[in-house]
C-alpha cells in the first residue's frame, strides 16, 4: 500500500519488464478497471519515520527515505538484508550468494552505508568484507527504513553514503494489555529446498511487559537458470582440460540460521526502561571457494530507556546502549583458516527540547568502541582497537505552513589503534571530522511537497582501508591497505518533488555527490603467488550523481491527505499500478574512469490487486546493460526478470493468518548483478516458488 507522507513507500518485492506488450497490458487493464471501478476518495494513514529524531512523516522529510513494513516486508523477505532491500529504488545488493549481502544505495557500500538495529550500531564485521554477513535475519524485524544520501548529521560518518534502521519489538516501549499474544511462522523455498520458521511471543502485566522470539532457516545450495560462470568470463578464462562448467547449481551455496531474543520492559506514564539479550548464529558456504565456510554467531545486549517531559522545556530524554561479542571463523575444510572478533559498545544519549524560540529540535552524544582482530595463518588485518566520541544537533525552523527548514551539526573525534602486525609495527591515527546539513521543504498545498537538501559530511577511513595486508581468502583477492589515508569529504545535494493525494502518487528525487577525497578498493593488475588479484586502497576525486522514481496510479480511486487525529477507513478494494526506477552514474575524476561495481539503470512496474481478504500482484523489473565499467571489469548484460504473488487472509476470533505464495524469476532468466564482485561467476537465481504462512493472536 502507498504511503501518503511523501511519496516513497512501503515496497513489495516486484520488477519491470522493458517488454512494451507487458506495459500496454498493465495500462489497459488499469484503464479498464478505472472506468468500471472508480471509488470515493480514500485517506491512507502518515507513516512516521523513527530514523527522523523528531518523528516526522515521510512528506515532511528534508531528505528521501523509504519504508518497508506489513505486507511488503513479508513479500520482500529473503535471507540477507541485501536482497531483501534491492527493489527500493536506489538500491541494489552486494550480493556475495545466498549467505551474505549488504544494501549498496547511490553505488555507495561497505563502511558508508550505516546499518542499524532501533538506532544502534550493528558492531559486526559486514562492513569489513562482502562475504561477511550481517548480524541478524531480516525476518525478526517489523520495520525498515531506507534514508538516501548522507545521513551523518544525527548517525555518524558511517552514515556517508546513507542510512539503514532496522526496527524489532525486543524492548517494548509502550504498554502490552494482553497477558500474552504472539504469531508463528513458516515458509518454503523451492530454488534451494530451503526452510524456516520463526514464533513471537510477548505480553504484559501492569507496567511490566515481555517479549520472546525466535527463528531459524536452513538453505541448501543454490538453483540457477544455467551456467554459473557467465558468457563472458567463460571466453576470458576458459577452464584447463579436464575440469567442467558449473551449471544449474552453484556448490558451496548453503546457508544454516538461527536466532532467539528475549527482552523486558517496566512502562510507566513518564518513561521506560527495558533490555534484551539476543543471539544470532549462521554458517554458510563461500561460492568462490568451494573448500571455505564461514561460521558466524554474536551475542548481543540491548538497553533502552526514555525520560518523557523530565523538565520544562525538555520533551523527553532517550538513551540507548548495546555491547556486542562478536566472532566469525573462515574455514578451509575442517580446518580453520582466519577467525574475525569483534568485542565493542554503542551508546546515544538525546535530549529533545520544546520549541526554543522558532527552533525545536534534539542534541546529544554518542560514544563507541570496537576491538576488532583477525588471527590465523592467513590473517591480513592487525589487532585493532577504534573508538569514537561525538555530539550532534539536529533543529528544525517552521517557518510558516508552508516552509520548514531542517538543518543540523555534528563533530567526531575518531582513534585507531593497531597493534604489530607482520608488515608494520603498531600505529595509531586520529581523526576529527566536522559534518553538516541544512535543508528546506516546501508544501504550497496539502498535495505538494518540494525538498531541497544539502551536506558537508567527513568520513575517517575504515582499520582495513588503513592497515589491511595479506590474502582474503573467501573473496579470492590480497589486499593492501594505506595508513596515511585521510578522511574522505562529500559534499551533497537532493532535490525531490513529492507529491502523496490524487490518482497519482509518487515522487521524483535528482542528487549529486562530489568526493573531494574518496577511498576505495582498486586492482592493481598484479596477482599474488597464489594467483589472487591484488586490490589497493587509495583515495581519488569521484563524483556520483542519477535520480530515483517511484510513481503509483491509484486505478479504483483518488487518495486524500490524512486528517489529523482521524483514523483512516479501511481500503476494501483497490488496484495500484506502480512504477519504479533509479539510475546513478560514478565517475573517478582524476582519471575519468567509471568507478568499479556501479549499477546500471533499473525500471519496474506492478500492478498490484487487493479485494478484501485476498490479493494479487505482478511484476516485472529491467535492469540495462552496464558498458560503462572499470579497468579490469568486464560488462554486464541486460535482464528482464517477472514474478508475482497472491496474499490471503483469514480470520477466525482472535487468530489472523495470513497465507502467501510467489512465483520468482518466472522465466527463468540469466541475471547478474553489477553491484556484485561475484558477477561473473554467481548469477542470481533461478524460477522456484516461495510459500508462507504467518498465524498473529
Amino acid at each position: 500500500m502507498s504511503a501518503p507522507g511523501s511519496g516513497t513507500f512501503c515496497m513489495k518485492t516486484f520488477s519491470q519488464s522493458s517488454a512494451l506488450p507487458l506495459f500496454g497490458l498493465l495500462l489497459a487493464t488499469g484503464s479498464t478497471a478505472f472506468a468500471q471501478n472508480a471509488n470515493e476518495p480514500v485517506s491512507l494513514p502518515d507513516l512516521i519515520v523513527d530514523s527522523n529524531p523528531l518523528k516526522r512523516t515521510l512528506f515532511e522529510q528534508a531528505q528521501p527515505v523509504s519504508v518497508l513494513e506489513g505486507e511488503a516486508l513479508t513479500l520482500s523477505l529473503e535471507p540477507t538484508l541485501g536482497e531483501t532491500l534491492s527493489k527500493t529504488p536506489g538500491v541494489r545488493s552486494s550480493y556475495f550468494g545466498p549467505g551474505s549481502s549488504r544494501p549498496v544505495i547511490r553505488g555507495l557500500d561497505a563502511d558508508r552505508i550505516r546499518i542499524l538495529q532501533n538506532g544502534l550500531n550493528t558492531i559486526d564485521a559486514s562492513a569489513t568484507s562482502v562475504d561477511h554477513a550481517v548480524s541478524f535475519d531480516p525476518v525478526s524485524v517489523s520495520k525498515i527504513e531506507i534514508v538516501r544520501g548522507p545521513a551523518t548529521v544525527i548517525y555518524g560518518s558511517n552514515a556517508i553514503g546513507g542510512l539503514v534502521n532496522v526496527i524489532d519489538d525486543r524492548i517494548p516501549d509502550q504498554k502490552i494489555e494482553a497477558p500474552v499474544q504472539g504469531s508463528i511462522g513458516t515458509r518454503y523455498s523451492s530454488v534451494n529446498e530451503g526452510i524456516g520458521g520463526d514464533f513471537q511471543l510477548e505480553g504484559g502485566v501492569g507496567g511490566f511487559a515481555w517479549h520472546l522470539e525466535g527463528y531459524k532457516r536452513q538453505n541448501e545450495n543454490l538453483s540457477i537458470p544455467g551456467y554459473a560462470r557467465s558468457a563472458r568470463e567463460r571466453a576470458a578464462n576458459p577452464l584447463a582440460a579436464g575440469e567442467t562448467e558449473e551449471r544449474g547449481e552453484i556448490e558451496n551455496t548453503y546457508l544454516n540460521t538461527e536466532g532467539f531474543s528475549g527482552g523486558g520492559s517496566y512502562i510507566w506514564d513518564k518513561g521506560y526502561f527495558g533490555l534484551a539479550y539476543s543471539g544470532f548464529d549462521t554458517d554458510y558456504g563461500s561460492p568462490v571457494e568451494k573448500e571455505v565456510s564461514i561460521d558466524l554467531e554474536q551475542r548481543r545486549w540491548d538497553f533502552h530507556g526514555a525520560f518523557y517531559e523530565p523538565v520544562e522545556g525538555l520533551k523527553e530524554i532517550r538513551y540507548r546502549f548495546a555491547t556486542s561479542d562478536y566472532e566469525h571463523t573462515e574455514f578451509e575444510g575442517e580446518e580453520a583458516g582466519t577467525t574475525f572478533t569483534n568485542q565493542g559498545y554503542d551508546g546515544r544519549l538525546e535530549f529533545t527540547h520544546e520549541k526554543w524560540g522558532p527552533f525545536e529540535g534534539v542534541f546529544g552524544y554518542q560514544t563507541e568502541r570496537s576491538d576488532f582482530e583477525a588471527a590465523g595463518e592467513e590473517s591480513f588485518l592487525p589487532e585493532v582497537l577504534t573508538s569514537s566520541h561525538s555530539a550532534f544537533l539536529f533543529e528544525e525552523l517552521e517557518v510558516n505552513d508552508k516552509v520548514r527548514f531542517q538543518g543540523g551539526l555534528r563533530y567526531d573525534h575518531i582513534s585507531v589503534e593497531a597493534e604489530p602486525f607482520d608488515a608494520f609495527d603498531s600505529r595509531e591515527r586520529e581523526f576529527d571530522n566536522l559534518s553538516g546539513s541544512l535543508g528546506v521543504i516546501y508544501t504550497p498545498n496539502d498535495d505538494y511537497a518540494i525538498a531541497l537538501s544539502s551536506a558537508w559530511s567527513e568520513r575517517a577511513p575504515t582499520y582495513q582501508e588503513l592497515y589491511a595486508f595479506g590474502p582474503h581468502v573467501a573473496t579470492d583477492s590480497y589486499e593492501i591497505g594505506d595508513d596515511e589515508l585521510k578522511s574522505e569529504e562529500v559534499i551533497g545535494l537532493d532535490l525531490s518533488l513529492r507529491k502523496r493525494t490524487g490518482w497519482v502518487t509518487g515522487s521524483v528525487t535528482g542528487f549529486y555527490n562530489h568526493f573531494n577525497r574518496f577511498i576505495g578498493q582498486f586492482p592493481n593488475g598484479a596477482q599474488d603467488s597464489e594467483g589472487r588479484d591484488v586490490y589497493e586502497y587509495r583515495s581519488t576525486k569521484a563524483e556520483f550523481f542519477g535520480a530515483e522514481l517511484e510513481a503509483t496510479v491509484h486505478l479504483f480511486g483518488p487518495i486524500e491527505a490524512p486528517v489529523e487525529n482521524a483514523e483512516p477507513a479501511p481500503v476494501e478494494d483497490r488496484l495500484d499500478l506502480e512504477f519504479k526506477a533509479d539510475y546513478v552514474q560514478a565517475n573517478d575524476k582524476e582519471t575519468g574512469d567509471p568507478l568499479p561495481r556501479i549499477s546500471p539503470f533499473h525500471l519496474s512496474t506492478a500492478l498490484d490487486y487487493h479485494r478484501g481478504a485476498f490479493g494479487a500482484r505482478v511484476e516485472s523489473v529491467f535492469s540495462a546493460r552496464q558498458n560503462e565499467t572499470a579497468e579490469n571489469e568486464l560488462p554486464t548484460d541486460s535482464y528482464v526478470m517477472f514474478n508475482a504473488a497472491l496474499t490471503y487472509t483469514w480470520v477466525s476470533g482472535p487468530v489472523t493468518t495470513d497465507f502467501y505464495v510467489k512465483g520468482v524469476n518466472l522465466t527463468d532468466e540469466e541475471a547478474r548483478e553489477h553491484t556484485s564482485f561475484l558477477k561473473d561467476v554467481v548469477p542470481l537465481s533461478g524460477r522456484g516458488v516461495v510459500a508462507g504462512v504467518k498465524m498473529a493472536f
